[in-house]
C-alpha cells in the first residue's frame, strides 16, 4: 500500500518488515462497545457525572481509573478518591455483566486465522480490565492468544493515549516499530500507537466519524473488519 511506503519514509524507517500485529480488544475483537457505553453512562451518572455514550467512544482505551478521574476533574473539579473510583468501576462492571453475551466482531476470526497462518505474532493491547472479556479470548479465538502476548490495564502505569501500552507490546514482541502494525478503533488508542511509531489501521466499528480516527493519526480507515480482511493482501504483501 502506498500509505505504508509514505509512513516508512516519513519516519525514516527501513522497508516495512511485518512480524507482529497488535489488536485492540473492545470494538476490534469483540462487539462490546455498546455495552461498555451503557455501563459507563449509568455508573458515572449514579455518581453525578453527566457522562454520555459519545464520551465513552471518545475515551475508549483509557484505563478505568483514568476515565473516572478525567471526568471527575471536569465536572467536580477534583479527581475521584480511590474509594470513589473503585465503587464507580465496580458498578460499571456490574452493569456490563448484566448485558447480553458479547459476540466477536464479524470477520475478525477469519482475519486472525489468516494472520496466524502467515506466521506473524498476534498481540492484544487493550486498556480494558474487564476480566470477563479477557477470560473469553481462548473460547472465542482458540489457539490465538496467550497471556504473554497481552498488554492490558493490569500491565501499564499510564495507558492510552500514552504510547506506553504499545511500547510494551513492541518490547514483548521483540520487534522494531517498522516490524509491527496496529489495528485500532478508537482515537486514544490510535494516538497511543502513532506516538509509539507504529503504522496504524483504523476500523470504524463505532459511532464516531471516520475523520475523528484519521485526525487521531490513523494512516488508513476501513468501515468494518470485512474491509480490513479483503485488503489484507495489500497490507501484508
Amino acid at each position: 500500500m502506498e500509505v505504508i511506503k509514505e509512513f516508512m519514509e516519513q519516519h525514516n524507517y527501513p522497508a516495512f518488515d511485518l512480524k507482529a500485529v497488535f489488536f485492540d480488544m473492545d470494538g476490534v475483537l469483540f462487539d462490546s462497545m455498546k455495552y461498555h457505553a451503557y455501563a459507563w453512562v449509568r455508573a458515572m451518572r449514579a455518581s453525578g457525572i453527566p457522562f454520555t455514550e459519545y464520551d465513552c467512544y471518545m475515551n475508549e482505551g483509557r484505563t478505568g481509573d483514568s476515565t473516572i478521574n478525567e471526568f471527575s476533574l471536569k465536572y467536580r473539579g477534583r479527581e475521584a478518591t480511590p474509594q470513589e473510583a473503585e465503587e464507580i468501576y465496580a458498578l460499571k462492571s456490574r452493569y456490563f455483566e448484566s448485558c447480553p453475551e458479547v459476540k466477536p466482531i464479524p470477520h475478525v476470526s477469519s482475519l486472525l486465522k489468516k494472520i496466524k497462518n502467515q506466521g506473524l505474532d498476534i498481540f492484544i493491547v487493550t486498556g480494558s480490565a474487564q476480566k470477563s472479556l479477557l477470560s473469553r479470548l481462548n473460547h472465542n479465538f482458540p489457539g490465538v492468544f496467550s497471556r504473554d502476548k497481552m498488554v492490558t490495564a493490569f500491565d501499564v502505569k499510564y495507558g492510552k493515549p500514552h504510547p506506553e501500552p504499545y511500547l510494551i507490546a513492541l518490547k514483548k514482541a521483540r520487534v522494531e516499530p517498522w516490524q509491527a502494525l496496529v489495528i485500532e478503533n478508537a482515537p486514544l488508542g490510535i494516538r497511543s500507537s502513532v506516538q509509539a511509531g507504529i503504522f496504524t489501521v483504523a476500523v470504524n466499528t463505532g459511532v464516531l466519524e471516520d475523520k475523528v480516527l484519521s485526525d487521531a493519526g490513523a494512516s488508513v480507515v476501513f468501515p468494518n473488519m470485512e474491509a480490513v480482511l479483503n485488503h489484507w493482501y495489500k497490507i501484508y504483501e
